[in-house]
C-alpha cells in the first residue's frame, strides 16, 4: 500500500501538470477561453457516455492487468503528445483527438486503479486505503501545479508531457510487485469473459437502481454539486467583486481550501464505519457554513469559514466513496463506479453553468447562500422522509383481519 500510494503520489502529480500545461497550451494555440473550456468537455465526454462499459471491462478482465495496460497507453498519448508539441506538429484538432482517446482511456483506467488499492488491505481498512488515496490525490493536485510553471518556464511545454508520461510509466512498473496484506479480500476476474447475466452493464445499472443506499448517495452528492463545491468559480467572483480583492487574494483563498482538503481527507481516512447519513450530515454542514461565507463582510472572515468548509468537503466526499467502493458486492463493484462516472460527469458539466445562471440572478453573495440553504433544506427533507417512511408501522394481511373481526 505504501508503494502504491508513492506511485499515486507520482501520477497525479503529473496529471495535474499535464492538465495546467494543456490548459495553457490551448490558449497559446487558439486564444479563446471558449477553447479551452471546449478541449476540458471533450475529455471529459467519454466518462458521459462510456464510463458503464469501463466498469463492466474492470470487472470483467484481471485487475492488475487492467490497471497496469490503461496506465501504460496513457503514458503513450502523453508520449505522442510531446512529440507533437517538440516537433511543433500540434494543432486544435490533434490536441482535441488526443484528449479524447485519453478520456476513453480514464473510463477503465479510473475504477481500476481505485478498486485495486481497495484490493491491497484488509476489507475493515478499505475506508482508510480510500482516505490515503484522497490525501494523495489532494497532494499530488499541489504539486503538480506548483511544477507545471516550473517545468514549463526551464524546459518547455514538450516536458510537461513527457514528465506525466514517465508517472504513468512508474505506476505501471509498480502494478507487477504489488502484493496484498494478510485478510485482504482477493478480487476474481470473471472467466470466459462472464455469463450475461453476471457481467452484463444492464445488470449494474439494474442493481445501482435497486440500491436505496446509493440513490441516496446519488442525491446528496448531486445537490451539493450543482450548489455547491465548485468554490473555484463563486469564491474567485466573491473576492474580486464584492470584497474587492485581487488575484493574490483568490490565490489565498485557494490555498486554504487546498490545506483543508488535505486535512480532511486524513481526518477521512480515520472513519471505520462510514455512512449515507454520514455524508449527508457533512453535505448540509457544509452547506451552512456556505451560507456564512457568502454573508463574510471581509476577506478574513471569508478565509476563517473557507477551511471547515474545505475540511467538511474532503471529509464527506471520503466518506461517499467508501460507501460508494464498499457497498457493492466485489464483482459489481466496477459497473457501480462505471454509473457513478457517467453520473458525475453529469453534474461536473451542468452544475457551473447552472451556477452561473445563478450568480447573474442573484451576484456571488446570493448564489452562496441561496445554494447552501437549497443543500441544507433538501438533505434535511429527504431526512425527514425517510424518518417518517419509516416510523410508519407495516401491518400485516393476517393482523388487518382479526381487527376487522
Amino acid at each position: 500500500m505504501r508503494w502504491w500510494s508513492v506511485a499515486n503520489f507520482v501520477s497525479n502529480a503529473g496529471t495535474w501538470m499535464q492538465l495546467t500545461v494543456q490548459n495553457l497550451l490551448v490558449l497559446q494555440i487558439t486564444g479563446s477561453a471558449a477553447a479551452t473550456g471546449l478541449s476540458m468537455s471533450v475529455q471529459a465526454a467519454p466518462a458521459l457516455l462510456i464510463s458503464v462499459f469501463g466498469g463492466a471491462a474492470v470487472d470483467r478482465w484481471p485487475r492488475r492487468l487492467t490497471a497496469a495496460v490503461s496506465q501504460a497507453l496513457l503514458g503513450t498519448v502523453a508520449f505522442v503528445t510531446a512529440l507533437m508539441v517538440a516537433l511543433d506538429r500540434l494543432d486544435v484538432t490533434s490536441l482535441m483527438v488526443l484528449a479524447a482517446v485519453t478520456g476513453v482511456i480514464a473510463t477503465v483506467d479510473g475504477p481500476a486503479c481505485s478498486l485495486l488499492g481497495n484490493d491491497l488491505v484488509p476489507r475493515e481498512d478499505i475506508p482508510s486505503a480510500i482516505g490515503v488515496g484522497a490525501l494523495v490525490h489532494q497532494a499530488g493536485r499541489l504539486t503538480g501545479a506548483a511544477l507545471a510553471g516550473v517545468t514549463v518556464g526551464f524546459l518547455g511545454t514538450a516536458a510537461a508531457y513527457a514528465a506525466n508520461g514517465l508517472s504513468f510509466l512508474f505506476v505501471a512498473s509498480v502494478i507487477p510487485f504489488l502484493r496484498p496484506a494478510r485478510g485482504a479480500v482477493k478480487h476474481v476476474a470473471a472467466r470466459d469473459g462472464g455469463t450475461k447475466d453476471t457481467m452484463s452493464v444492464r445488470e449494474g445499472l439494474a442493481f445501482f437502481a435497486r440500491r436505496p443506499r446509493l440513490l441516496a448517495l446519488a442525491g446528496v452528492t448531486g445537490v451539493s454539486a450543482v450548489f455547491g463545491r465548485n468554490y473555484q468559480l463563486t469564491l474567485a467572483v466573491l473576492v474580486t467583486g464584492p470584497l474587492a480583492g485581487g488575484a493574490g487574494s483568490f490565490g489565498t483563498v485557494s490555498t486554504v481550501l487546498a490545506v483543508g482538503g488535505i486535512v480532511g481527507a486524513v481526518l477521512g481516512a480515520r472513519l471505520r464505519r462510514p455512512s449515507v447519513r454520514v455524508v449527508g450530515a457533512l453535505a448540509a454542514a457544509g452547506g451552512l457554513l456556505q451560507v456564512v461565507a457568502g454573508m463574510s463582510p471581509s476577506l478574513a472572515v471569508l478565509l476563517v469559514m473557507v477551511l471547515p468548509m474545505a475540511v467538511v468537503e474532503s471529509v464527506s466526499d471520503t466518506a461517499g466513496t467508501a460507501v460508494l467502493q464498499t457497498d457493492p458486492p466485489p464483482h459489481m463493484r466496477g459497473r457501480v463506479l462505471g454509473v457513478w462516472g457517467s453520473i458525475g460527469t453529469v453534474w461536473g458539466l451542468g452544475g457551473p453553468p447552472a451556477l452561473g445562471l445563478l450568480m447573474e440572478l442573484a451576484g456571488a453573495r446570493g448564489a452562496l447562500i441561496a445554494g447552501g440553504l437549497i443543500i441544507a433544506g433538501t438533505i434535511g427533507a429527504g431526512h425527514l422522509l425517510r424518518e417518517r417512511r419509516t416510523a410508519v408501522p407495516r401491518v400485516s394481511p393476517v393482523a388487518s383481519l382479526e381487527t376487522a373481526a
